[in-house]
């Protein structure tokens, strides 16, 4: 099956093409090539750079089996424009799409196998998106995703392996005595590998259930935040 795979939740961004069969079989998943998305137009390059993508590799978009697309957390803009353009391809060509969490890309990328695992993200203003996830996992364990202040998020992570791309982060964590592995940037690839691991156990949605998953805090933690 080929897979595209599509990252829009950055400042930077990526897509990728993918040829998946069974994600048990060690070496039956190849990333055939990953283009970058670069200063954050999005809308004006998501599209193109899709078509460019299938045209270098010999294929037309009718050949796309299935959509891998990061639905969350980061910027609302970029997240609108991927989320967009994976409904109108799934749409017409009438193929499943595989919602992934970047949160829960970070795990994976991590090659964590067993443990309390805090995968985390820069999610600006000081404040932190992050995923607790306890491997191996559960089929009824649902994994928890919030927001927190930098402060909150350094004091929760205590007795968790923490995860993070984010440089900065993993400095911070470090230095309040946390466990840390700092991964290599996400990019469409990783996003890729998830996102068939979701599609072939059945985890997939038709374009009109496709939703952003922006992770803000609520009304109420906002209210009690500012202590009104």
């Amino acid at each position: 099956m080929l897979l595209l795979a599509i990252d829009t939740s950055g400042k930077q961004g990526s897509i990728a093409l993918a040829r998946a069969g069974e994600p048990t079989a060690e070496g039956d998943f190849e990333v055939i090539e990953i283009a970058p998305l670069v200063g954050g137009t999005f809308s004006a390059q998501l599209i193109p750079q899709i078509s460019e993508l299938l045209f270098r590799n010999g294929f037309m978009k009718t050949a796309i089996g299935a959509f891998a697309v990061v639905s969350g957390p980061g910027s609302f803009t970029g997240l609108r424009i991927g989320l967009a353009a994976v409904k109108a391809l799934a749409e017409v060509l009438g193929k499943p799409i595989a919602a992934v969490s970047l949160l829960e890309v970070c795990v994976l990328t991590s090659g964590a196998a067993q443990g309390k695992i805090m995968a985390a993200l820069d999610a600006g203003r000081t404040e932190v998106y992050v995923g607790e996830y306890e491997l191996p996992a559960h089929a009824d364990q649902v994994p928890r995703e919030r927001i927190l202040t930098r402060s909150e998020f350094l004091s929760q992570a205590r007795g968790w392996t923490v995860v993070t791309p984010d440089s900065g982060l993993a400095e911070a964590a470090s230095a309040a005595g946390l466990s840390v592995s700092t991964l290599e940037p996400i990019s469409a690839a990783d996003v890729s590998r998830l996102g068939w691991r979701k599609i072939h156990s059945g985890e997939t949605v038709g374009p009109e259930q496709l939703e952003a998953n922006y992770i803000r805090r609520t009304d109420a933690e906002m209210l009690e935040k500012s202590g009104s």
